[in-house]
């Protein structure tokens, strides 16, 4: 599908320089970059519901994972 869009001058040159530079079509790199952020945001709306559910039911403390992580702090050594 053919498609026009508008973009920032200085991002469409950078597009260019990098297609250029990895011997790609602009429109196989579109794909590409178009790919790459629906992937890595097509889980957003699971994260953000778990988000808010366990902002509105915070987990109950557990005695003996808090010593775990109490005793993993111990072994960090901390730069100050």
């Amino acid at each position: 599908m053919k498609t026009a869009i508008s973009i920032p001058d200085d991002i469409f040159e950078a597009a260019e320089q990098l297609a250029k530079a990895r011997g790609l079509k602009r429109s196989e790199l579109y794909k590409l970059a178009m790919k790459d952020y629906l992937e890595r945001h097509a889980n957003a709306d699971v994260t953000e519901s778990l988000n808010r559910f366990y902002a509105a039911n915070p987990p109950e403390r557990d005695p003996v994972l808090e010593e775990f992580r109490r005793q993993s702090m111990l072994k960090v050594e901390w730069e100050g």
